[in-house]
């Protein structure tokens, strides 16, 4: 795609939904009968979080298979009703106008969609590059990351994602660089953290670059970031940071991360179709990172990275996410993710023969929350404890490994999820033991 071509679409308003799911409490989705949207509303959000009637609202624009109890939503979050209406009808609207289309119609309608991304990330739209997710962004910012020598040290942890670590060792044959590694605790306190980053930042002189993830995919620990980026810049220590998992379940925009490089996905939990990411520089940075593999340096941050032709339907269908995400509101949503994973983590900590990986400290936790049976951390124990849930109860979830202290199997509600999916999880963990 050429140049001109890099930076989203017309916003469109919600359309009609279908009724709500049989499943769901009918009295309570009764309440808020009427058009399909969902309502707006001034409570609390931790009141909200347990208003069954006004989540079963927000459900019905959902259509997610009943064949499992699905605990897995960390792979990508289902697209609502509205987004899939809107895909499909782009997809055949693109494959009819085909290249006259692409050529004529999709440059101005991408550049809306690109103004519209980036005022819900809270940042200019010149600071953003749309990408197919963040892995895409993330391997860009590390490896265009140019403020690099040999000689230099850069940093990442047993938490971060494994494209990503492997992109930071990479660095050791593009820069010449020395990589160091750190491991966090399995449930680490606030203080914990800032003091593990501490320590690496004071052993490690030549320290120039460090891999934060937002939200960890093996067990769900949210870093400080803000307060790990202040203190590595005080030390002129340059973050990446992964928000694959933060952004669209945790309520914030992308400056309050206090990081000038962020890759984003917006197909996990803002819900756009699967393939939708962005790619954060702060302005002022760009010239920090090489042009992708000869692309012109015109100041761009979308010169710093290149998808080709990108799936327009996908794109054009993100006006759509971004509607029920904000109706929602990304307040509301944190709330409820931290409820239902409050509703399985509380009374599993209780059980003897589970190990939860999940803080009891808000603040640190996500929707998504690991545990495994006490004394079994291999990959195939874990694995087979994987399997067990789902041949016996039914309950469709993965595992992760990658940490220090041992695999894990992985659970993640999302805003669709009704608490007694929840329940059922407790009472199957229960029998475990």
């Amino acid at each position: 795609m050429d140049g001109r071509r890099r930076s989203l679409l017309r916003a469109g308003a919600l359309l009609p939904a279908a009724a709500a799911l049989p499943s769901l409490p009918a009295a309570g989705a009764a309440r808020y009968a009427g058009p399909m949207q969902i309502p707006a509303t001034t409570v609390a959000p931790d009141v909200l979080a347990r208003d069954e009637g006004y989540w079963a609202t927000v459900a019905s624009h959902f259509d997610i298979t009943d064949e499992v109890n699905h605990l897995e939503n960390g792979y990508w979050g289902a697209m609502g009703r509205e987004t899939l209406a809107s895909y499909q009808r782009h997809t055949a609207e693109v494959n009819r106008g085909n290249a006259w289309y692409g050529r004529h119609a999709f440059p101005a309608q991408y550049m809306a969609v690109h103004r519209q991304v980036a005022d819900m990330l809270g940042v200019g739209a010149d600071e953003i590059a749309l990408t197919r997710g963040a892995t895409e962004a993330m391997l860009a910012l590390i490896g265009g990351y140019n403020r690099l020598a040999a000689g230099d040290q850069v940093l990442y942890a047993d938490i971060d994602y494994d494209s990503m670590i492997n992109a930071m060792r990479w660095l050791q044959q593009r820069r010449g660089v020395q990589v160091e590694r750190i491991a966090l605790p399995a449930v680490p306190t606030h203080q914990q953290i800032l003091q593990a980053y501490d320590d690496a930042f004071a052993r490690l002189p030549h320290l120039k670059l460090v891999l934060l993830t937002q939200v960890s995919h093996r067990h769900g620990l949210v870093l400080p970031v803000a307060e790990i980026a202040e203190r590595a810049r005080a030390r002129g220590i340059d973050v990446i940071v992964d928000a694959a998992h933060g952004f669209g379940q945790i309520d914030y925009a992308v400056p309050d991360l206090k990081a000038d490089f962020v890759g984003i996905n917006l197909h996990k939990w803002i819900g756009a179709p699967v393939g939708v990411g962005a790619m954060y520089v702060r302005k002022g940075r760009v010239a920090d990172l090489d042009p992708y593999m000869g692309e012109t340096d015109d100041g761009r941050v979308g010169s710093r990275v290149h998808t080709g032709t990108v799936n327009f339907a996908a794109y054009l269908a993100l006006p759509e996410a971004i509607a029920l995400h904000q109706r929602i509101g990304a307040a509301n949503k944190q709330a409820r993710l931290r409820y239902l994973r409050e509703r399985w983590t509380v009374p599993a900590r209780q059980m003897a023969h589970i190990d939860v990986l999940s803080s009891p400290d808000p603040a640190l936790a996500s929707a998504l929350a690991s545990f495994r049976l006490r004394g079994h951390t291999s990959v195939e124990e874990n694995q087979a404890l994987q399997k067990r849930l789902l041949d016996e109860h039914r309950i469709f979830t993965t595992h992760r490994d990658g940490l220090d202290s041992g695999a894990c199997v992985r659970v993640t509600p999302s805003v669709f999820t009704r608490p007694a999916q929840m329940d059922a999880l407790v009472q199957a963990l229960a029998a475990l033991g």
